[in-house]
């Protein structure tokens, strides 16, 4: 999709895209002799949000077809609301089968974000919703949605418009990345392929690192090894790197996601149905990369590190059993129990190498954990746990200006309890695991973390949509990529 700012105006042909408030008189109403008042005063269109009215042939109007978008209460229209515009019009226009449109997004009366802002976020929006991931089809089918190819959004001033979007765009950018990371099939997203997706990345400026199975074995990543041994796609540890800040050395922060590039479960299979899935196992580590790319796409002013936990769990005669002693990065001994709660053992080592190298101010991990978040929050909420209150606070926050929100959980010592072994430090899964599974997951990693303030958000359902939403296709979502940006933006680099 082209994507294009201008000026004010009515187009001289094609489609116009008019977004109506509650309560105030639509915006060209007087060239309509009101006859767009009289819509909704008789109920034919009534402009809550997401609600469209399809007018082919305006009299009057140059344009072959004016449709008219709801966006609600004005009082309520902020930077997401403006931000969901732009994905409802994209999902409508490719409904119609519109191949081009203006936006005519003036001044809305009573709206708290400027037209600026509303012009620039709506245009993220529309890009998040444009997005397709078609690479692996050979042929198009009837159901295929219609492809939207320019979208002009007309605005007073759409140079200052265009300048605003520069950013937002470059965290559409690392979205779009993550979604299309998540959406690749296993065969293809290895570790070693996923490594080879962020070096491609080094033009944006980002330091990049791997460490293969030598460098683990000769840091002493035990856990990390031990997943990836059932597999003949070998293990990676990867480190993405911006230096932002005004001093390039000062400590950063660090996102630590889980890649599990595939999961069978190991010698714990899974049950077939819906083993596909697991292909977005790696959702967490996407959201750490897609993150990375956004950071360095708009030149944030912050130092951030970005480590990645990759590893295929495989099934076969190398790997790693229930029973085993593993010893991780960190010394700790740790009893597996299951083989299928393999993040926690990948990620047990990816955040004592960040708190042991890089000594980072904050720490946050990723990871799509454990089904027990599911049972507990549904597809709503995704769940955070955290050692520091101020941390915890400011990731909410972030969640719920972009809509990727997080709902916090205990983290008691209650839970350790059940974590000790008989034989070895740790047993790496609770006696009962099907109780409080989340909450267990969690407060093994907190033993992994050192000092550093940090948070572990178990993802839930949010990396993936089982339906077209408002801002996503069917598909990976690329949930956390705009959450993180937004944390970083608001308490890191101010």
């Amino acid at each position: 999709m082209k994507l294009s700012f201008g000026s004010l105006g009515l187009p001289a042909s094609g489609c116009l895209v008019l977004p109506v408030a509650t309560g105030t008189p639509p915006g060209l109403d007087p060239d309509f002799d009101g006859a767009l008042s009289r819509l909704i005063a008789e109920g034919r269109f009534t402009p809550d949000e997401g609600e469209v009215f399809d007018w082919i042939g305006p009299p009057g109007l140059a344009a072959s077809r004016l449709l008219l978008v709801g966006i609600g209460d004005p009082s309520s229209f902020f930077e997401a609301a403006a931000r969901r515009l732009g994905g409802t019009i994209v999902g409508v226009l490719e409904d119609a089968g519109i191949a081009e449109a203006s936006v005519l997004l003036n001044v809305i009366d009573g709206a708290p974000v400027r037209s600026t802002a509303a012009a620039a976020f709506a245009a993220q929006g529309a890009v998040l919703r444009d997005y397709r991931f078609t690479r692996y089809r050979g042929r198009s089918r009837e159901d295929d949605r219609a492809a939207v190819k320019a979208l002009a959004i007309l605005t007073p001033d759409p140079a200052a418009a265009e300048a605003a979007f520069r950013p937002l765009s470059a965290v559409a950018d690392g979205v779009l990345l993550a979604r299309d990371l998540v959406n690749e099939p296993s065969n293809i997203l290895t570790p070693e392929a996923f490594v080879q997706r962020a070096r491609a990345l080094g033009s944006l400026g980002l330091e990049v690192e791997a460490l293969d199975v030598p460098a683990l074995e000769a840091i002493g990543a035990g856990s990390l090894l031990a997943v990836g041994k059932g597999s003949v796609n070998p293990p990676r540890l990867l480190v993405v790197r911006w230096r932002g800040a005004e001093d390039p050395d000062a400590p950063p922060v660090a996102l630590v996601g889980k890649g599990v590039t595939f999961d069978t479960g190991g010698i714990s299979i899974k049950p077939a149905a819906g083993m596909w899935d697991m292909r977005g196992d790696m959702a967490g580590g996407a959201a750490v990369l897609g993150a990375m790319a956004a950071l360095a796409g708009r030149k944030a002013r912050a130092n951030v590190v970005g480590i990645v936990a990759l590893a295929e769990n495989a099934f076969s005669g190398g790997a790693f059993r229930p029973g085993d002693i593993v010893t991780s990065l960190s010394g700790r001994t740790i009893e597996v129990i299951d083989t299928d709660a393999e993040g926690r053992m990948v990620l047990m080592d990816a955040l004592h190498y960040a708190a042991d190298r890089f000594r980072p101010r904050a720490i946050v991990d990723i990871a799509t954990l454990t089904g027990s978040i599911i049972r507990a929050l549904g597809g709503r909420f995704s769940g955070l746990f955290a050692t520091d209150d101020a941390l915890a606070k400011a990731l909410v926050a972030a969640g719920e200006a972009e809509e990727e929100r997080l709902w916090r959980m205990p983290l008691d010592p209650y839970y350790d309890e059940n974590l000790k072994s008989d034989i070895a430090d740790l047993r790496q899964v609770a006696p009962d695991e099907a109780s409080a599974d989340a909450i267990h997951g969690a407060a093994l990693l907190r033993h992994f973390v050192g000092d550093s303030p940090w948070a572990h958000i178990d993802t839930g359902k949010l990396t993936a949509a089982e339906k077209d939403t408002t801002l996503c296709p069917k598909g990976a979502t690329g949930f956390a990529v705009r959450l993180f940006d937004r944390w970083i933006a608001d308490t890191v680099e101010h």
